[in-house]
């Protein structure tokens, strides 16, 4: 019977020569997952055989990553500011960089002691559920909406499986078309790869829905729509933060600024690339 060792080993080697980055890696949450322990008790394990079952629904998960289907729809979920979601080929798979961003959020400036939180386009419900469980009992509404009925529903039960239903509002929204109220905290993933890069993209990236990456021919149009709206539906102080790709910081920031924010701080991802905008409506 193969152990978790030379499986590990032959599936590495098998994605690799798929042209799959960081195989040893997938390979390593492949087996935890058909096995249902804890990655880093591989390392424990080498020797131990992997039973046939175990085997068959590796080896099909193997050959679907091998082609190109993302990891994180393999395994159904992940890990976002020390939450687990659901994630699955219905929204945008959760991204670093956004959870650099509800990081900042968490830091970035004195919050009133009730917060009302709008997550606009929301996909998953990674933004503004992670903020909703950080702020807790100081949370007075939130709100998550999408264009998609289809991320909307997986957003519902990602509150649900985080017991927090009964927390929040869904809305079925075209940015604000049916969004009411007024937010001291609006926070955006939008679409933001122009229409002409789909090809670019990697095998990854493009099984994610394409209502949820492109922005049209320069990728900002949806975050130009959302700015030109956002005032209307925040509280005098309100914050909007939205991330975005690379290149477009400047633009958005002097459209912004245009639109009466102010300040309208650029903010850089861990890698140094100008990636969030935080902009203030002004009292």
């Amino acid at each position: 019977m193969a152990t978790i060792l030379d499986t590990l080993k032959k599936g590495t080697e098998y994605l690799e020569k798929h042209g799959v980055e960081e195989a040893r890696l997938n390979m390593e949450h492949l087996i935890a997952h058909v096995l249902k322990i804890d990655r880093m008790q591989l390392y424990l394990d080498f020797d131990r055989p992997i039973p046939e079952p175990a085997l068959v629904s590796l080896r099909d998960l193997t050959k679907r990553r091998s082609r190109g289907e993302p990891l994180q729809h393999l395994l159904g979920t992940v890990d976002f500011f020390d939450l687990e979601f659901k994630t699955d080929a219905r929204a945008l798979i959760p991204r670093p960089e956004t959870e650099e961003m509800v990081s900042l959020l968490t830091t970035c400036r004195e919050w009133p002691e009730q917060v009302s939180i709008l997550d606009v386009g929301c996909g998953s419900g990674v933004i503004g559920l992670s903020l909703a469980r950080f702020f807790g009992a100081r949370v007075n509404r939130v709100v998550l909406s999408d264009i998609s009925p289809e991320a909307l529903a997986l957003a519902q039960e990602n509150a649900e499986l985080l017991g927090m239903i009964d927390r929040v509002e869904f809305a079925q929204s075209d940015l604000f078309s049916h969004v009411t109220g007024y937010f001291d905290l609006i926070a955006a993933n939008l679409p933001y790869v122009p229409n002409s890069d789909q090809t670019q993209l990697s095998r990854e990236v493009q099984q994610d829905p394409p209502l949820a990456l492109y922005g049209g021919e320069d990728g900002t149009e949806i975050i130009q729509r959302f700015l030109s709206d956002a005032a209307e539906h925040l509280e005098s102080g309100g914050m909007v933060a939205i991330e975005f790709g690379i290149g477009q910081s400047e633009g958005l920031r002097i459209l912004a600024e245009d639109l009466g924010f102010f300040p309208a701080e650029i903010k850089a991802d861990l890698s140094g690339i100008d990636r969030f905008i935080f902009a203030v409506k002004s009292a």
